[in-house]
């Protein structure tokens, strides 16, 4: 089935972010977001780590080991960028001044509910970090991830069975097979499919009942 790369899928993502939204980026595909904002679209990219200002990855041969995201990838800095401590990158979230965040996911309910921090399914389950303060701290949280799990198993669900992140916080998911909307009251509405993939398909490859736009 055709579906969208993971770096399409962050440009496909990227195309949404308005002028001047202040955008904290998760670890994973969300970070690639950061390279497909046209540079005449003024973004502003925060770190949990303490940047105000973060700019696409660098060049190989142009790396500052010093410069790093909250996933430790290295990263540039736009003009104006910069620097706080962790007290206030987390005052910024924990606010409500952070306009959009962008996480990846295990799971997205119907609901919007969010499990992006452990499966439970071993005993080496990673710490949450900042996730949960992003997801009820954000004035908006989109998800970008795979549509099904390495073995085909739907992440779009009727309701999360991993640990949760965070409730009723998910408006938007992007993945490999198209943009569906979280709509209260609705669940899953389909704004969007990748090239060659049909509503039929992506319903097939869902846990959940998808809606056509109306």
């Amino acid at each position: 089935m055709p579906q969208f790369s993971r770096d399409q899928m962050a440009a496909r993502l990227a195309q949404d972010v308005p002028e001047g939204w202040c955008v904290n980026l998760g670890i994973g595909i969300p970070t690639m977001v950061a390279n497909h904002v046209p540079p005449e679209r003024e973004v502003i990219f925060q770190s949990e780590n303490g940047i105000i200002g973060m700019g696409p990855a660098p060049a190989p041969d142009r790396v500052d080991p010093w410069l790093i995201n909250a996933g430790k990838q290295a990263i540039t800095l736009a003009p104006g960028a910069s620097f706080v401590g962790h007290a206030d990158s987390f005052a910024m979230i924990r606010g409500g001044h952070i306009d959009l965040c962008v996480l990846g996911g295990f799971e997205v309910a119907e609901n919007g509910d969010l499990a992006n921090w452990a499966t439970s399914e071993n005993d080496t389950a990673p710490a949450v970090g900042g996730a949960m303060d992003l997801a009820a701290g954000a004035k908006r949280l989109w998800v970008i991830m795979e549509h099904t799990t390495k073995d085909g198993r739907p992440k779009l669900v009727e309701r999360c069975g991993y640990p949760l992140t965070g409730l009723a916080c998910v408006s938007r998911v992007y993945t490999n097979l198209g943009v569906m909307d979280v709509v209260p009251g609705q669940g899953f509405v389909v704004r969007d499919l990748a090239p060659g993939v049909s509503f039929e398909e992506l319903q097939a490859k869902s846990g959940a009942t998808l809606h056509r736009p109306s």
